[in-house]
């Protein structure tokens, strides 16, 4: 009975600490390298002809260019349609068709260096390394370091 208890307990013990680990701990790069990988899986499963930025680690698939001349700034407006999800499939958030204005430079890593390679009328997917995203925060509706799937309709800029 006493080993029992004890073998309970180291247990008890055990699931707290990895349940406690701290984000201190995190490896950023390990994180993004595992996040790349599975990407590309996603991609080639998905017959989906991204192209990955070489400088920031984003995927994305230009859909449709848009036709309005924009220079986006940081500061800029955007009214977008969107919908996005984890790799999964699970939806997480969506306009559901109704126009949305965010500023450009409030918005999560990705849709910064997304929205700007198209133009206004464009379409565009974005298939988001964690670290883009929202990284290892565990206050969103999806497990930390989850990988993100958006497709952006970027109506109008100013």
């Amino acid at each position: 009975m006493t080993k029992h208890l004890i073998l309970l307990l180291v247990c008890a013990v055990t699931a707290f600490t990895a349940c406690s680990k701290k984000t201190d701990d995190f490896d950023a790069a390990a994180q993004f390298t595992k996040d790349t990988t599975a990407i590309r899986a996603f991609i080639v499963a998905k017959n989906i002809p991204a192209i990955k930025d070489a400088k920031t680690g984003l995927f994305y698939q230009v859909i449709t260019p848009g036709t309005v001349n924009f220079a986006y700034q940081a500061n800029s407006s955007v009214t977008v349609n969107y919908s996005g999800s984890v790799l999964d499939g699970s939806v997480f958030d969506t306009s559901n068709g109704k126009p949305v204005t965010f500023v450009l430079n409030n918005l999560i890593q990705a849709w910064q260096i997304g929205i700007p390679l198209v133009q206004p009328g464009g379409r565009i997917r974005l298939i988001v390394p964690s670290g883009l995203g929202y990284g290892n925060d565990n206050n969103q509706s999806f497990p930390p370091n989850s990988n993100l799937d958006f497709t952006i309709d970027v109506i109008s800029a100013k």
